[in-house]
């Protein structure tokens, strides 16, 4: 019996932030996958190896966790002053779904680069040296982005001194801002409260703070769930009665802010919304033996993606921190030690990050304009993914 031979897709494999990713060319992707649908879901699961049953992607790019199991699609912006217009996919692991509900402000940071040497930048916008700002249009969440590039000779600057807690090497700043990152069907705090009591049957009742920027976020305190708030991977990942505890929290949290139906629906919708704990600043020892003092910290916070704690932070959750953090009377705010602020740092499983944003108040109504964070970026290997073209 024969079988017909691998396709072959132009691809380029790239870190942003502390995730990993497949980056695409819309119009490098075969003619029945440029568009959205089964077609495009099912080369895109079969890049990253899902679903696996064994949890291990040995037979795709992924890397089988949250951070590296993710798919990127560019395009020239049909948006008007935008560059490029970036969607992205989540890949379940262990099962066939790519999840299209939210963004990943982590490969944000990648978008820049990948859309200047792709050809998808104006060359007339590119400085020689210096800065390229590129004007990101987020299809998913449809929010404005703009990233910073370095440029070097003409080129991205990929290398530099500027280090990244939860990336083990250093490498070129880049500043991206998320432009009034509120989802846009929705409102910045969904129940119109800062503070909410969110009832989980056969769980317990928890003080709540929802909101929307970045990604919609559950926001709970760390002493109410057991938690002081340092923990590691392990102290949550090792433990499938509290791994199960917090989905749970999240399926009917999801329905409180009025994302899901029902709570049944959060099996099919695992990107969001996102769950994170907040505690006041303490020390404690990161995952790489780096030690975090209160004293340089405001709080601490911890937080789940796609059913297991981060390995550090996810970037559209960090947007979610730094909004709640500079607004007063959100469990955000209040585990940072309260009042007004623009930016905070906060430590997470792999060290700290400082985040800033803009937030003004009018008419009892809270809005956030932006959100400012340095991350990196680098190409990691560029040619062709192959994919057997009959489990496509």
């Amino acid at each position: 019996m024969s079988f017909a031979p691998q396709i072959k897709v132009a691809a380029t494999y790239m870190r942003g932030g502390t995730s990993k990713g497949v980056f695409f060319k819309l119009s490098d992707l075969p003619t029945d996958a440029q568009q959205p649908g089964p077609a495009r879901d099912a080369l895109l699961l079969r890049v990253i190896g899902s679903p696996d049953a064994y949890g291990k992607h040995t037979d795709g790019m992924g890397g089988a966790t949250s951070s590296t199991s993710k798919t990127v699609i560019l395009s020239k912006s049909q948006q008007p002053d935008h560059d490029v217009d970036y969607l992205f996919g989540q890949v379940a692991i262990d099962k066939a779904f790519v999840d299209w509900s939210g963004n990943c402000g982590n490969l944000t940071a990648a978008v820049g680069a990948f859309a200047i040497n792709s050809g998808l930048v104006d060359h007339d916008r590119l400085p020689q040296d210096g800065i390229a700002k590129v004007r990101i249009w987020q299809a998913n969440i449809e929010k404005t982005i703009v990233a910073h590039v370095p440029m070097s000779n003409g080129g991205v600057q990929e290398t530099g001194d500027f280090v990244l807690d939860g990336v083990t090497f250093p490498a070129a700043e880049v500043q991206v801002d998320f432009m009034d990152p509120a989802d846009a069907k929705s409102a910045l705090f969904p129940t119109g409260n800062l503070v909410d009591q969110l009832e989980v049957p056969g769980v317990g009742s928890f003080n709540a703070t929802f909101i929307t920027a970045g990604i919609p976020t559950i926001f709970l305190n760390a002493d109410e769930l057991g938690y002081n708030g340092c923990e590691l991977q392990e102290a949550i990942n090792g433990d499938p009665k509290a791994l199960e505890r917090f989905e749970t929290i999240r399926a009917y949290g999801g329905v409180q802010m009025g994302l899901l139906k029902s709570p049944d629906e959060a099996a099919t919708r695992q990107h969001t919304p996102k769950v994170a704990f907040v505690a006041p600043a303490a020390d404690y020892v990161s995952s790489s033996g780096k030690e975090v003092h209160a004293q340089d910290i405001d709080l601490n916070v911890r937080a789940l993606s796609m059913g297991k704690l981060h390995h550090a932070m996810m970037g559209t959750a960090a947007v979610a921190i730094a909004t709640a953090a500079v607004i007063p009377g959100t469990l955000v705010n209040l585990a940072a030690g309260g009042g007004e602020r623009e930016f905070v740092t906060f430590g997470h499983p792999s060290g700290t990050l400082k985040v800033g944003a803009e937030a003004t108040q009018a008419d009892e109504q809270w809005n956030v304009t932006k959100v400012s964070m340095s991350r990196s970026a680098r190409v990691l290997m560029d040619g062709f993914v192959y994919v057997p073209p009959e489990q496509i």
